[in-house]
């Protein structure tokens, strides 16, 4: 599937669809195209991943506000990149699947195995880095597969083998009545099988704390709060369980010049009394340096002028914002004697403007 369908249409659900109408549809879809009840089946398997990730997206506001919004494109600007995989589903619904099939997430705990823990990173950025995107290298510190074992947990020519006190169920089963009831296996923990010589180096958890460098691309565009997902560069699973994902949430720093509204920038340019009595041409301040600008004559205090296409870029990649500029009459201060005179003398002439005005007005009686 190489376009990504809408995700309401997947579901087969209104833009307006709640949260128990997503998640019936969801059931209904997870249900029908579950690997176990398609093997082998590469379309099913498609259609699985397509409507988890359409569930995902839906059911968590703020992904929903920005997916409304922007689209497919606006996802993605935000780093988020779907599942990797079933255990990466399974992982995530696992409280759905087990309400839809019982224990185990549908897939009966045959040798299950455990996804790494999420990590998050938080990350500064400059007003200007956020504008128009960067390249950052974090260095993390995380539970990694261990070499020695490849993850396994056992000890070299060893192996896992099936949990005695489940028989590989990862569940135990015990009646009450005309109950049954079914827990975690203590002895496995709910993972079907044991280690019995573990490995020396990671002590049969399959996992070693290491530093690692990972490189973060920041797109074009992102504002204060904004959340990348970086599938895969989260915890390392347990017994060679699949990795989990780093979420880097981004704060940035404020401007001393510009202010960000939207993909708009906001800013102050001052003029003198002259330049906006007589008009002037100007130069500005703009993200990509100085821009000139002609200020139109008679200009009063606090009037807007926008330059079109030089604010901040979107995320959807389809142009740029604009750049508004308020302007600021500056007061003179520190005149001369000449400047005086003259101030005064064009004083007089508004005042006999005035009074001829008022002339006018009352018929030539004022």
């Amino acid at each position: 599937m190489s376009e990504k369908r809408c995700y309401y249409e997947i579901l087969g659900v209104e833009r307006d669809a709640s949260a128990q109408q997503l998640k019936a549809s969801y059931r209904k879809l997870a249900m029908k195209y579950h690997p176990d009840r398609n093997p082998g089946d590469k379309e099913a398997e498609e259609l699985f991943k397509e409507a988890a990730e359409a569930y995902e997206v839906l059911t968590d506001p703020k992904k929903r506000g920005i997916y409304d919004q922007y689209g497919h494109e606006g996802l993605s600007g935000q780093g988020f990149s779907g599942f990797s995989g079933f255990d990466d589903i399974f992982s995530s619904f696992g409280d759905i699947f087990e309400e839809f099939f019982g224990f185990g997430g549908g897939r009966r705990g045959r040798n299950r195995v455990m996804r790494g823990s999420d990590l998050r990173y938080d990350m500064r950025l400059d007003f200007m880095e956020a504008a128009f995107g960067a390249e950052k290298e974090i260095d993390i510190q995380k539970p990694e597969t261990c070499q020695e074992c490849g993850g396994s947990g056992c000890e070299e020519g060893s192996s896992p083998t099936v949990c005695p006190q489940c028989q590989g169920t990862g569940q135990s089963t015990t009646r009450q009545g005309f109950f049954t009831v079914r827990t975690t296996c203590a002895r496995c923990r709910g993972q079907g099988r044991v280690i019995e010589n573990p490995c020396q180096n990671c002590h049969g958890q399959g996992v070693v704390q290491a530093r690692k460098k990972v490189t973060v691309r920041i797109p074009a565009g992102v504002d204060n709060g904004s959340r990348l997902r970086l599938s895969g560069e989260g915890e390392a699973g347990p017994q060679g369980g699949p990795p989990g994902d780093l979420y880097v949430f981004l704060y940035v720093e404020p401007h001393e010049y510009f202010q960000r509204q939207g993909v708009d920038v906001v800013c102050q340019a001052p003029i003198s009394f002259v330049q906006a009595a007589l008009g002037a041409d100007i130069k500005v301040r703009t993200l990509e340096g100085e821009a000139d600008l002609k200020v139109k004559k008679g200009t009063q205090p606090g009037d807007i002028v926008t330059l079109h296409n030089q604010g901040i870029p979107s995320l959807r990649g389809n142009g740029r914002g604009d750049q508004i500029i308020q302007l600021m009459v500056k007061t003179p201060t520190n005149l001369s004697k000449k400047q005086e005179a003259l101030l005064e003398e064009f004083a007089k002439q508004e005042d006999k403007k005035l009074t001829n005005k008022l002339k006018r007005v009352l018929g030539g009686k004022a």
